[in-house]
């Protein structure tokens, strides 16, 4: 897998787009909520010291599972603050199967489809 791969799997969820507010060598994924600046990340899609990976958003349950499932492979955000970790999973390219990689970009997708607003969600789901 490769970081344009993600991206553009991401790209195909209904309501996502593309920003680079950190600089270009770290794509976020969001989905619209009140307008493309106040969008939801889902994605954020970099490279870490040599390494090509994503971090996710996620139940804590379900990062625990994968952090089980994966030690050292999959760990919590890296970049989040301690009590925002539990809901972040940072996961390395090519040392985790790739299915697994985009089940955990799907799940993060719905996570956060699931906080945007009712009416929000129906417009994204009828565009």
């Amino acid at each position: 897998m490769t970081l344009q791969n993600m991206i553009d799997y991401c790209l195909e969820k209904k309501g996502a787009y593309l920003d680079f507010p950190f600089g270009p060598e770290c794509a976020i994924i969001k989905v619209k909520a009140q307008s493309q600046k106040k969008g939801r990340v889902f994605a954020q899609i970099f490279n870490l010291k040599g390494a090509d990976v994503a971090t996710f958003n996620c139940t804590a349950e379900m990062g625990l599972v994968y952090r089980q499932k994966y030690p050292d492979k999959v760990v919590r955000g890296w970049h989040c603050p301690p009590v925002m970790q539990p809901y972040f999973n940072t996961v390395s390219f090519n040392v985790v199967p790739d299915d697994e990689i985009y089940k955990m970009a799907d799940q993060s997708y719905e996570v956060v489809f699931a906080k945007l607003p009712k009416a929000k969600q129906k417009e994204i789901l009828d565009s």
